[in-house]
């Protein structure tokens, strides 16, 4: 099984707004991206146990067209706030790296 890193051209989080998150993958080839997404290795119960918030509170959003899947999910502090560790969002993807994608 492959990692997620090994199979996506790009991974990253950054600032939706100043009070979400969003997350994309984009991955490298289209049976990839529908294994992925079959299989819901990215999925609201992921990040709502990753994450610590509701799987109501997730939104995932897979965009066929171009083999990428889209999450986007509440700040736990707002943008600059000061008790934010991470301003523009950049650093939380982290987590997904290592996802095993059958």
């Amino acid at each position: 099984m492959a990692k997620l890193w090994q199979v996506a051209k790009l991974i990253r989080s950054k600032n939706s707004g100043p009070f979400e998150l969003t997350f994309d993958v984009i991955f490298k080839d289209r049976g990839t991206y529908e294994r992925a997404r079959d299989a819901k290795i990215i999925s609201a119960e992921w990040f709502a146990k990753t994450y610590r918030l509701s799987p109501d509170a997730v939104s995932v959003i897979h965009y066929d067209a171009a083999s990428a899947i889209k999450v986007t999910i509440p700040r736990p502090v707002i943008s600059g706030d000061v008790d934010d560790t991470d301003v523009f969002g950049g650093q939380q993807y982290g987590p997904l790296v290592d996802l095993d994608v059958p």
